[in-house]
């Protein structure tokens, strides 16, 4: 690769494969123009290597100059730049790209020699290694010096669980509708949103205060909306194609389970649900709920339970009834056409309306993807038998906040979504996880986590975590930990073929236009309605 038209900023004079290399600026170069995770290409003799600045130092060729620094006299200042005072970066080498542009990237397994050029990449090099954005590469943002897009692979995003985390403020729904809004336009996989703050179905306020559509308004009837408080969605405008309610029956102790931080229960709650239903069955908690103070002594001394226990998980699990989109009974038919929708390539965004509490929030989301993993085992288990392509399910994307609550080290082990995210993609579901204390999240499932999209995170604990299985990390601490609080993330992991730091794609009118999405008349846009009706309901 020729070094015509790059511009040099130093030279190589030491490192290690393990350590990262060091390169001494050119006297031309003003260290206050190198950024930490700015991107540079070291020319070596056979490869060059794609590099990502993690450090800067400053240095001198004599100590005793640093000892009597010039005062304030600007000439000596310029005298001794570059020559007896000169700036060095600590460079990461993350790929190799062969001279030969038909030969494809490999990873780093040596150095370059004393003295190869550092050259600061060009859009010709993002491209080589990020791709083009085309029908499965996605662009999620631009280099923080550069204006060239950087792209994940979405074939390889949703093939594997991923995480979207930043603390409070940083954008992390902003980066997860980007996310929904590449896989969608792809149809790489379906797609099933728990939206607990109704951020991504209709349109929601931005950081600023400013209007932004929503998931719906951009893909029309490819995106569906359901929610378990239908007239609050209405309310806001947001045309409802399904409510959803839950019967108690439908309710199992696993999901109880789930809750115990939500709903204070004893250590002995499980062993008290467990043996209700060991004699209820599905009517476990109809029946409990119903006791009275003597059924529930009946009930203890025939099961050898202890009635202050059962007594104590009944007052407790009384504020699952009060939830008013709980019944005694309740009809499949909403869920199961849910589930029809997901297989058969719609995507789903699920609202809660009025109901935003976790207690609401965790017992819907583990209760419909529970049944949505069941299915998806039964027939991923027919396709294995019939090695029929017809029988194989759709990739699905499942997209939780507050992830943590269903994610930390006591529920993984319970939950269906610890289950989906150790299992991968065994069974064509995985996660998309977006959460701002990810040190809360289990560290056998963050080593699991396919790809990784970082806003800025304070706490040490929660850098260590993002972090968690990745090699390399030492030098990637500092560069997450020096992203501005809006608008810069770092990605990482198995849908991008290196660690980057970018500005995040804008979420406005030209990525409307680039999703296919065209401003309507009123009148249009109710056609456009009256034909969505009818093919929802023919």
């Amino acid at each position: 690769m020729s070094v015509l038209n790059r511009k040099r900023i130093g030279v190589i004079t030491g490192g290690s494969l393990i350590e990262g290399l060091h390169a001494r600026l050119d006297s031309s170069v003003s260290v206050e123009d190198v950024r930490v995770g700015q991107f540079v290409v070291i020319q070596g003799e056979k490869h060059n290597f794609f590099s990502m600045v993690t450090d800067i130092a400053l240095e001198a060729t004599n100590r005793t100059i640093l000892t009597r620094p010039p005062d304030g006299d600007r000439f000596f200042h310029e005298v001794l730049a570059g020559t007896a005072t000169y700036g060095v970066v600590q460079l990461k080498p993350m790929l190799m790209l062969p001279h030969d542009l038909n030969q494809e990237l490999r990873p780093v397994k040596t150095v370059p020699y004393h003295f190869a050029p550092a050259l600061e990449a060009d859009a010709q090099d993002f491209t080589r290694v990020f791709g083009a954005d085309d029908a499965t590469h996605f662009e999620i943002g631009r280099p923080l010096d550069m204006d060239v897009p950087v792209c994940v692979d979405l074939n390889r995003l949703v093939e594997r669980s991923n995480g979207i985390f930043g603390k409070s403020g940083t954008g992390k729904s902003f980066l997860t509708r980007l996310i929904l809004c590449g896989i969608i336009r792809s149809g790489t996989a379906s797609n099933l949103v728990f939206d607990m703050h109704s951020e991504y179905g209709w349109e929601a306020t931005s950081e600023d205060g400013k209007f932004v559509k929503g998931l719906r308004q951009l893909f029309g009837p490819q995106v569906l909306i359901f929610s378990l408080d239908a007239e609050s969605s209405r309310k806001r405008g947001v045309s409802v194609d399904e409510t959803i309610t839950i019967g108690l029956d439908q309710i199992e102790a696993d999901d109880i389970l789930l809750l115990q931080d939500e709903l204070n229960l004893t250590a002995t709650a499980a062993e008290s649900a467990y043996l209700l239903v060991d004699r209820y069955k599905q009517e476990w908690l109809k029946t409990l709920l119903g006791m009275s103070s003597a059924d529930i002594h009946d009930f203890a001394e025939q099961a050898g339970a202890h009635a202050g226990a059962i007594s104590a998980l009944k007052r407790k699990l009384d504020q699952i009834q009060r939830l008013g989109f709980v019944r005694e009974q309740a009809p499949l038919d909403a869920i199961d056409r849910l589930i029809e929708h997901l297989a058969r390539g719609k995507h789903v965004v699920l609202e809660f309306g009025q109901y935003r509490s976790a207690l609401a929030y965790m017992l819907t989301a583990n209760i419909i993807t529970r049944r949505i993993y069941r299915r998806w085992v039964e027939q991923t288990e027919t396709f294995l038998r019939t090695k029929n392509t017809a029988d194989k399910p759709r990739q699905l994307v499942i997209t939780i906040e507050e992830a943590h609550k269903f994610l930390n080290p006591v529920a993984a082990r319970q939950t269906i979504f610890g289950t989906i995210a150790r299992e991968l993609r065994k069974y064509s579901v995985t996660l998309l996880i977006v959460d701002q204390r990810p040190s809360s999240i289990d560290p056998e499932v963050m080593s699991q986590i396919g790809s990784r999209i970082t806003a800025l995170l304070n706490d040490d604990r929660d850098i260590d975590a993002v972090f968690t299985g990745v090699s390399g990390a030492a030098g990637l601490r500092a560069v997450l930990a020096s992203l501005d609080t809006r608008q810069q993330a770092m990605v990482l992991g198995h849908a991008v073929p290196m660690p980057a730091v970018i500005r995040t794609r804008p979420y406005d009118a030209a990525f409307y236009k680039a999703m296919g999405f065209v401003e309507t008349s009123i009148a249009e846009r109710r056609n456009r309605a009256y034909a969505e009706m009818d093919e929802l309901f023919p």
